[in-house]
């Protein structure tokens, strides 16, 4: 298929015009015209690009894309070694961060209420990204803290009582630990996100609500995966998902 064909369907199932964002979504390093491998990750790191080489892509899916706002503008060092990459091997890179972590059904949030047995009802924080919701039955949080070990694969962090009951829980994936304020304010038990800053342990402890990090690369493998398998389904393209270790 043809790749503008490709953007323009993505960014419209998306919504990719409704966020105001940290970088752009959609297309950002433009390679051969038409598309009928897709490799995805996380990161287009250089290690998800020579993936996408061995692999012979035709473009790369990820959720953490390149340009973010207030960066080095310059192409030097890191960045230029990836678009070396990419434009040399006719590469496309597209990229889709706040909207594919809000996306009902394939998003970020979506996928990991999904994996972890959690029923969402309502959004919260910064353009409505993350979600509130209830357990599919009776837990604690230490029950919350087995069922994210399983479907991880990893050790979360918490900070809080394993024993308290979880009625309401809210989430939000990757970097989105300045939404505990307001998951406590919402009236949840329990919040999970990707990574924790100091003040969060200080706040779990005084409010009595607990703080789940669950890594953010962990948290946001989901996203994508499910994206990129609907564009494969949707339009005949071959794809593969790539896991590339990362504690953080």
């Amino acid at each position: 298929m043809l790749l503008h064909e490709l953007e323009k369907y993505t960014g419209q199932l998306l919504q990719v015009d409704r966020f105001k964002d940290y970088a752009p979504n959609g297309l950002q390093v433009e390679g051969r015209a038409t598309v009928q491998r897709i490799l995805c990750g996380v990161t287009a790191s250089e290690a998800l690009i020579d993936a996408a080489i061995d692999w012979h892509a035709d473009a790369i899916v990820v959720h953490h894309g390149y340009f973010w706002r207030g960066e080095d503008p310059r192409v030097v060092g890191q960045k230029r070694k990836r678009l070396v990459k990419l434009l040399g091997h006719h590469i496309s890179l597209l990229a889709y961060h706040l909207p594919l972590d809000a996306h009902p059904e394939l998003g970020n949030n979506a996928q990991l209420g999904k994996r972890l047995g959690l029923v969402g009802d309502g959004l919260f924080g910064e353009q409505d990204l993350g979600w509130i919701g209830s357990p599919d039955a009776e837990i604690t949080v230490g029950d919350l803290m087995d069922r994210i070990r399983t479907a991880l694969g990893r050790e979360p962090m918490l900070a809080g009582d394993p024993q308290r009951p979880v009625k309401r829980i809210a989430w939000c994936t990757g970097g989105a630990q300045r939404y505990f304020e307001d998951a406590i304010a919402a009236g949840c038990d329990c919040f999970i996100t990707g990574e924790a800053s100091e003040h969060n342990y200080h706040a779990a402890r005084e409010s009595g609500v607990a703080f789940i990090a669950a890594g953010h690369n962990a948290t946001e493998r989901y996203g994508v995966q499910a994206l990129t398998a609907h564009l494969g389904e949707h339009f005949g393209l071959a794809t593969q998902f790539v896991e590339l270790d990362n504690p953080f």
